[in-house]
């Protein structure tokens, strides 16, 4: 069945709620391991059938945001989430005081039983307004940033649109496009800082309620982490500072040279090339075509997925008016599906949604095949982002398909992007700590701690008198900081791991994928840490672990002639 031809009903989520109550009695009262093992799997179903409903909402919403239809559907199963959650903690709690948890975790490995635990922490019926409410914050967000028209070069632009100008060889016209856009987000910024601040209140208050200090632990529990803290995290970050951010300006540096410039300034950030930066070939039809023959033939396991993918039509790439901005995968339980979603715009970034968005949708296809259960078989997020990431490497004997002659200068480009995007990902996570540290910042004053990072994580930029992002707020066009809080040190984590397989594929591919389907087909049974000692990778938060990469990706840069 084709995306299309998935019918959408409401889920009754009244009787699901009635279900789930039977279900936990049952529970409650079994009498051996294999009985609750059993109703576990009929609560799983049950939840999976809404998830797939949900989920069928939510890429009809993302693809046409103005479709009053999705919208309303979308603000009602919004509204309602909260009570699904609550009863479903409940029943998973009730194994937490089962006497047959041994057999629990023979059945479904040990993480099993330590996600019910955070999720207990991370949830209580006394804040289901409070998530009702920031789910309505969250979609004011993508509607209004949905909503740019943006006029350049003569014609009306989304936000994705313009992203090929900030590439175009004429600086003048990069200025321009990066003044356009800049634009929108000064003309509207009342309404992004109105709205950040009742997201911050609403999760503060959330947190209060709970018993925290502030939003910080409870989001942290949010994310599901069962393996590290945020000082961990603190000490990864004071890392990058020390290990990656030096050499981050020294690739700055070499960019400057080679697109012959005196002085790199903001709007030259993702012009990287003075002939122009690496462009995919051909029509968005013919770039999904390279994408299947590419998959088709890494070998059977891919070919499969593709095929699957192609077959049933799980693909909604295309940038056009009202459509949300970004891209994801997401999954519906019931048809084994995977789903991509994304805007394309010309770019090197089309093809990288074929790689990273792919290696989300791969994972889930496969754990659908292997892992019966569907709660587990997704680990948490800093995992499912080394999927992703770690795809963008391996699919490179095929990037030729895309760039034919400009293969050479892409794969330049994707590791020099990678290495940037570390430090990056990482002022986006500490500027979350700081505000939700200290919820009573003014919008002003939020604005100033961003520009104070600006200076520790990316010295070398220059914005050059930019309006907006000058003035420290650029942080408002990140979809995370608002949708999504703490998500964004997960890229960061997964970017490392992604570099150590990387570095791998350099000398030995079979070698390098081998260990990625190793992190890869335990699905949600184990945690990050004991994913990457399966995978035989080292932990991020290891002294040294950036540092080492920092040192094969320099003498790489270097050995290819093309970094200056």
């Amino acid at each position: 069945m084709k995306f299309s031809d998935i019918p959408y009903k409401r889920p009754d989520i009244d009787s699901l709620l009635q279900e789930i109550d039977l279900l936990q009695s049952r529970l409650a009262l079994a009498e051996n391991g294999a009985a609750q093992i059993a109703i576990i799997f009929e609560m799983d179903k049950r939840m999976g059938t809404m998830e797939t409903m949900v989920t069928v909402d939510y890429i009809r919403n993302s693809v046409d945001t103005q479709d009053e239809f999705y919208k309303a559907e979308r603000e009602y199963l919004d509204e309602k989430a909260p009570l699904v959650i609550e009863k479903a903690t409940n029943f998973y709690n009730t194994l937490l005081e089962s006497p047959f948890q041994k057999e629990l975790t023979a059945e479904f490995g040990e993480l099993f039983l330590k996600k019910i635990e955070v999720e207990k922490k991370s949830f209580c019926p006394e804040v289901i307004s409070l998530i009702q409410e920031e789910s309505k914050l969250k979609m004011e967000y993508q509607t209004l940033y949905a909503s740019a028209q943006i006029s350049l070069d003569g014609k009306i632009l989304t936000v994705a649109q313009i992203t090929p100008y900030k590439m175009n060889p004429d600086r003048a016209l990069r200025k321009q496009a990066y003044e356009a856009e800049a634009g929108f987000f000064k003309e509207n910024k009342a309404q992004f800082d109105e709205l950040y601040s009742k997201l911050v209140k609403n999760r503060t208050e959330q947190a209060n309620i709970m018993g925290y200090k502030n939003f910080v632990e409870l989001g942290y529990y949010r994310m599901g982490r069962t393996c590290y803290d945020s000082t961990m995290v603190a000490n990864f970050r004071k890392q990058v500072v020390t290990d990656l951010v030096p050499l981050v300006a020294t690739i700055k540096k070499e960019q400057a040279q080679r697109i012959g410039v005196d002085s790199l300034k903001f709007y030259d950030d993702v012009y990287l090339f003075a002939d122009g930066n690496a462009t995919p070939k051909g029509t968005p039809d013919q770039i999904l075509q390279a994408g299947k023959q590419m998959y088709q033939e890494m070998n059977p396991d891919t070919k499969e997925f593709i095929d699957f993918m192609f077959q049933h039509d799980m693909f909604d790439v295309l940038s056009k008016k009202g459509k949300a901005p970004g891209g994801y995968c997401t999954y519906m339980p019931d048809f084994g599906a995977p789903y991509i979603f994304s805007n394309f715009n010309g770019t090197a970034g089309d093809v990288d949604v074929l790689t990273h968005e792919a290696g989300h949708a791969f994972a889930a296809f496969r754990a659908a095949k292997n892992v019966p259960l569907v709660s587990l078989s997704s680990p948490t997020m800093e995992s499912c982002e080394v999927h992703s990431m770690s795809m963008e490497f391996l699919t490179r004997p095929w990037h030729h398909l895309f760039f034919g002659e400009q293969t050479p200068k892409y794969h330049l480009s994707q590791l020099e992007d990678s290495l940037i995007f570390i430090p990056y990902g990482c002022m986006i996570d500490e500027f979350q700590h700081i505000v939700y540290e200290n919820p009573e910042l003014t919008p002003a004053q939020r604005d100033q701690k961003w520009k104070d990072l600006e200076t520790k994580y990316r010295p070398y930029i220059d914005f050059d008198n930019l309006p907006f992002y000058s003035e420290g707020a650029g942080w408002q066009r990140q979809l995370h900081v608002y949708l999504y809080p703490f998500y964004y040190i997960d890229y960061c984590l997964a970017q490392t791991v992604a570099l150590q397989i990387w570095s791998i594929f350099t000398t030995d591919p079979a070698k390098a994928w081998a260990s990625y389907m190793s992190f890869l087909e335990e699905g949600g049974k184990k945690s990050f840490v004991d994913l990457i000692d399966c995978a035989d990778l080292k932990l991020p938060f290891d002294d040294g672990c950036l540092k080492e990469i920092a040192t094969v990706a320099k003498l790489w840069i270097d050995s290819t002639g093309l970094s200056s």
